[in-house]
């Protein structure tokens, strides 16, 4: 019995030895080597970006405009652009592809690039705007109509329309404001505003301009008239009431005196008043 225990603690140590070994060796074999091993799938995603330049752009009607596509992807598998706008020539070259979009009509448009880098697809989004800044603004002499004048203002060759905001404008004060949003129509457009103001005295020299004002997603474009100065004076119906009044008392006056007047003359040069008695 003596002589067994040695043997087996060293048959328990061999397995020991053994299976520690085994656990060395198996977590060896999972160790990436010197050359490395094939990446886990959280691995293959590659990080980069997508720009695209410029990330907004206002153009005329009719225009066209070059936007660059780029990423830091070193090997990208695809680039594309995704618009409704019409596209003309592309270019490209390591990282970025140019593209052309002609013939611009819509006043607001989305534009977006897309890069595919080891399998994921990322993206940049532009927005490209047609307007119009009005050609001309032009307010017209005001024309004094009874006890009203008469505000005539006139926009031309401005697009859009339905984004226009035209405003009267009194010693810099608003006297009136109008929204053309109801007008939906994609071409060049001329616009005029005609608008009644009650004369009254202290607006006379009063300086009147006309402003029209493009609000497109946070571009504004401002535009405005010369000035035009309110410099007749027109009489109201009340005054006009009280001074034909007062006209008709003072002839009425006048008329009861001299009545009086050429009745005492005429009494004088009667003859029972001339000559004395005997």
């Amino acid at each position: 019995m003596g002589s067994l225990l040695p043997v087996s603690l060293l048959v328990l140590l061999a397995a020991a030895y053994r299976g520690g070994g085994g656990a060395r060796w198996r977590r060896a074999a999972r160790a990436p080597g010197p050359g490395g091993s094939s990446p886990t799938p959280s691995e293959t995603s590659v990080p980069f970006w997508v720009r695209i330049n410029p990330e907004f752009k206002a153009v005329p009607p009719g225009g066209s405009v070059w936007l660059n596509c780029s990423s830091s992807c070193p090997l990208p598998e695809n680039s594309s652009l995704s618009t409704r706008l019409r596209r003309g020539r592309t270019h490209s070259g390591p990282g970025w592809v140019s593209y052309e979009l002609v013939d611009v009509r819509a006043w607001s448009s989305e534009v977006r690039c897309f890069v595919t880098c080891a399998g994921e697809t990322r993206g940049a989004t532009a927005k490209i705007t047609a307007y119009k800044q009005p050609q001309s603004v032009i307010l017209d002499p005001p024309v004094l109509v009874g006890s009203e004048y008469t505000l005539r203002c006139h926009v031309t060759h401005v697009f859009p329309v339905g984004f226009l905001v035209v405003t009267l404008r009194r010693g810099g004060r608003v006297i009136y404001s109008e929204n053309l949003e109801r007008f939906t129509r994609l071409d060049l457009a001329n616009v005029t505003l005609t608008y009644t103001l009650p004369a009254r005295p202290r607006d006379l020299l009063q300086p009147v301009t006309c402003h029209a004002r493009l609000s497109l997603d946070g571009l504004v474009v401002r535009s405005s008239s010369a000035p035009m100065t309110l410099t007749v004076l027109a009489w109201s119906p009340a005054p006009k009431v009280l001074a034909s009044t007062s006209i008709a008392v003072v002839v009425g006056i006048l008329l009861v005196v001299g009545a009086a007047y050429l009745r005492k003359w005429l009494l004088m040069q009667s003859p029972g008043r001339g000559g004395g008695g005997p």
